[in-house]
């Protein structure tokens, strides 16, 4: 069985500036100092996270964040991403993909003549222009960045019924 996670011995002034933030008025200022300290009075991930009502899981982030950075950890950091996230489309790609939407679905084999955002996708995997099946959503936003409004693609309901079309212009008139 492994040894319960605790937080290191504080030195005299980190324990008076956790003992500070039991005072703040940030929420996320004031929950990891009462992590903290509890855990420095030898309370395990399992109780402190029961009185605090809280994740263990937070408890032992805290504490390992704490243990590695001190007290920056009661600071909250930025939550925006470090790094932009991949983009599915090289550059030749995205100039193919402006010339594709332009097409009909039916020259690539397809049974509509309207592209739906999965269709799409769909496609541009086949061709190549994606290196794997990317969903409608990616296809969404690399439109998006490409500055090309796209509306969803609306299904008509008919009838198979031969006498469908002039009995709804009598239902509609």
């Amino acid at each position: 069985m492994s040894k319960p996670l605790v937080v290191r011995p504080l030195l005299d002034e980190e324990r008076c500036a956790l003992e500070t933030g039991l005072r703040s008025s940030d929420a996320f200022t004031l929950r990891r100092c009462q992590i903290l300290l509890a855990s420095a009075d030898g309370g395990t991930s399992g109780s402190i996270s029961g009185q605090l009502r809280c994740g263990e899981q937070t408890v032992r982030n805290v504490i390992r964040a704490f243990n590695t950075r001190g007290l920056a950890v009661l600071t909250k950091g930025s939550t925006v991403a470090h790094q932009l996230p991949h983009t599915a489309f090289d550059a030749a790609g995205l100039e193919h993909l402006k010339v594709l939407i332009k097409r009909s679905p039916r020259t690539f084999g397809k049974d509509t003549s309207i592209w739906t955002l999965d269709l799409l996708a769909e496609v541009c995997f086949a061709q190549g222009l994606t290196p794997r099946q990317v969903s409608g959503e990616t296809i969404r936003t690399t439109l998006k960045r490409l500055d090309i409004a796209w509306k969803r693609a609306k299904r008509w309901i008919t009838s198979p019924d031969p006498a469908y079309t002039p009995k709804k212009s009598v239902v509609t008139a």
